[in-house]
C-alpha cells in the first residue's frame, strides 16, 4: 500500500495561510471606506477645540445711585488653543464683562481661565488656563488660498452641546456685515457648515484639519449661513494681543513684517529700535526669523507667542536666514517699565492740569466719563514696584453698564495709563478727560495691571 507525501500541500497550506493573516492584517491598518478625510479631520483637531462657560451680571440700572445687585447670566462659546502654556484664542464677545471663566477639553478636563488681552474692533480676545502638562495646539492654516464650494466643517459649543462638529461648504469670501450699530465685521468668510450660539470663536477647518477662519456671527431667522474672520486677518490681531509689551511689561525692539507668498509665510525684520535687546543681539534689515526659543516662526504671532513669560534672565536663541544661510543669535528681553507714557506725558506743569469746572471735581468726572472710582497709590505697592511704573490708580469701584465695565475693567484693577499718558494722580486723569482733542482719541486706550500681568483695552466714552 503506498502512502501519499502530504509535506508539499501541506507547505502550501500554511502559506496560504499566512498570506491571509497578512492580508487581513492590512486591510485592518488601512482606513476603511467610513474613515473619509473629514473624519481624520476631526479626529486631528478636536483635542485644540475648548468649550468655554461663562458667568456674568447683568445689571438693570445705569444709575449712580444703583444698589449694584443683578441678576446672574450663563454664557457659552468656543476657543482655539494656540500656545501649549495654555493660551487661547476666542471671539471678545464671548468673554466680554463676564465675572468668571471656566473652560473644558475634550477629554473632559476642566480649568478656570481668565481674560488677558481682546481686541473690541475686530472681536477677538485671548484668555489663558493653567494646565499642568502642556497643551495640544491647533494648526494654523491660511485664508489666502480659499476655493468657493471648498469642503469646510466647524467644531464648537453649540447651544451649549460640547464639542458638536457640522460641515459644509465656503459659500461666499469677502463678505461684509453689520451685526448692529455698534459692531460690524469685514472680508468675513460665509460658509453653510451650521453656526449656532456657542459656536463663536471656535474654528472653521479644512479637510486637513487646518484652522482658515474663527466663526464669529450667524445671520438671524436663516439657515446655514454663518460666518467666520479669516485666519489670515485673525493672526495680524492675534500678534498684537500676544505683544509681549503689553502683557509682560517687556521690550525686545524689533520692527517686523509678514510676507505671504502662496503658501509660504515669513517674519522679515525691517530695522531694530537703538540700543535695544535686537539692536544687541545683531538682527540686520531682511533677515527671515526662522525660529525663536525651538518655536518655529511663520508670522510676528508665532515671534511674540515665542518671547512670552521669558524673563530678563533668559538668553533666547533665534535663528535667522540671512544670505541664504542660517545664523544663530542671542537675546535677552529688557524690561519696557513706564517708558511708554513717561515719554508721551506733557513736560510742563501747566499743561499737564486741566481744572474741571466748579460745579464738578476730577472724581466725579471720573465716575460720570468712565465709571469709575479710583484712589492713587505709591510706586511701593507690590504690583507696580515690579514693573516699573512710576504709579498708578487703584480701582475702588466700577459702575456697572458704564464704559470701564463694558470694556472689562474690575474692582481691585491698578490703572497705569490712558491713550499715551501715564495716570500716577487725579491730576493726570483730569488732563486726560479734559484735553480739548479727547474725541479724536476716542476709543480711548487703557492698560491696566491685574494680578502679575498688564492688559490693555479701549474706552469708548460719549464725545463732548
Amino acid at each position: 500500500m503506498k502512502i501519499r507525501n502530504f509535506d508539499i500541500p501541506f507547505r502550501s497550506l500554511i502559506a496560504l495561510s499566512a498570506l491571509l493573516l497578512l492580508v487581513t492584517s492590512v486591510q485592518a491598518d488601512r482606513p476603511t471606506l467610513r474613515e473619509t478625510p473629514l473624519v481624520r479631520a476631526v479626529k486631528r483637531a478636536r483635542a485644540s477645540v475648548v468649550n468655554i462657560h461663562s458667568e456674568k451680571t447683568n445689571y438693570d440700572s445705569d444709575s449712580v445711585f444703583s444698589t449694584g445687585k443683578g441678576r446672574k447670566v450663563n454664557g457659552m462659546g468656543t476657543g482655539i488653543i494656540i500656545d501649549p502654556r495654555g493660551y487661547i484664542v476666542t471671539n471678545h464677545h464671548v468673554v466680554n464683562g463676564v465675572d468668571s471663566l471656566r473652560v473644558t477639553l475634550d477629554d473632559g478636563s476642566t480649568f478656570a481661565a481668565r481674560v488677558v488681552s481682546f481686541d473690541r474692533k475686530h472681536d477677538l480676545a485671548i484668555i489663558k488656563v493653567k494646565s499642568s502638562t502642556p497643551l495640544q495646539v491647533m494648526r494654523l492654516g491660511t485664508s489666502s488660498d480659499l476655493m468657493l464650494a471648498e469642503s469646510v466643517f466647524a467644531v464648537g459649543n453649540a447651544y451649549g452641546y460640547e464639542h458638536t462638529v457640522t460641515s459644509g461648504i465656503i459659500s461666499s469670501l469677502s463678505r461684509d456685515v453689520e451685526v448692529n450699530e455698534k459692531q460690524s465685521y469685514k472680508n468675513l468668510i460665509q460658509t453653510d457648515a451650521s453656526i449656532n450660539p456657542g459656536n463663536s470663536g471656535g474654528p472653521l477647518l479644512n479637510l486637513n484639519g487646518d484652522v482658515i477662519g474663527i466663526n464669529v456671527a450667524i445671520r438671524a431667522g436663516a439657515q446655514r449661513i454663518g460666518f467666520a474672520i479669516p485666519i489670515d486677518d485673525a493672526r495680524l490681531v492675534i500678534a498684537k494681543l500676544l505683544n509681549i509689551e503689553k502683557l509682560d511689561n517687556h521690550w525686545h525692539g524689533l520692527k517686523s513684517k509678514d510676507h505671504k507668498q502662496g503658501k509660504i509665510r515669513e517674519l522679515i525684520v525691517r530695522s531694530t529700535s537703538s540700543k535695544s535687546p535686537a539692536a544687541k543681539a545683531g538682527f540686520e534689515r531682511g533677515d527671515v526669523i526662522l525660529k525663536a526659543d525651538n518655536v518655529q516662526v511663520a508670522d510676528r504671532a508665532d515671534f511674540e507667542r515665542a518671547l512670552l513669560g521669558k524673563t530678563m534672565k533668559e538668553e533666547i536663541e533665534v535663528v535667522v536666514r540671512r544670505n541664504g544661510k542660517n545664523e544663530n543669535l542671542n537675546m535677552t528681553l529688557a524690561m519696557l517699565g513706564g517708558q511708554r507714557f513717561a515719554n508721551a506725558r506733557p513736560k510742563h506743569q501747566s499743561t499737564t492740569v486741566v481744572r474741571g469746572s466748579a460745579s464738578e471735581s476730577t472724581d466725579k468726572k471720573a465716575w460720570r466719563v468712565l465709571g469709575l472710582k479710583l484712589n492713587t497709590i505709591s510706586v511701593k505697592t507690590g504690583r507696580i514696584a515690579g514693573t516699573q511704573y512710576r504709579g498708578g490708580m487703584r480701582v475702588l469701584q466700577v459702575r456697572p453698564q458704564s464704559p470701564a465695565a463694558r470694556s472689562g475693567i474690575r474692582t481691585g484693577d491698578i490703572l497705569v495709563g490712558l491713550h499715551v499718558w501715564e495716570t500716577i494722580n487725579k491730576e493726570n486723569i483730569s488732563y486726560v478727560l479734559g484735553h480739548s482733542k479727547l474725541k479724536t482719541l476716542l476709543p480711548l486706550k487703557f492698560y491696566v495691571i491685574r494680578g502679575s500681568e498688564t492688559l490693555f483695552g479701549d474706552l469708548k466714552i460719549a464725545s463732548r
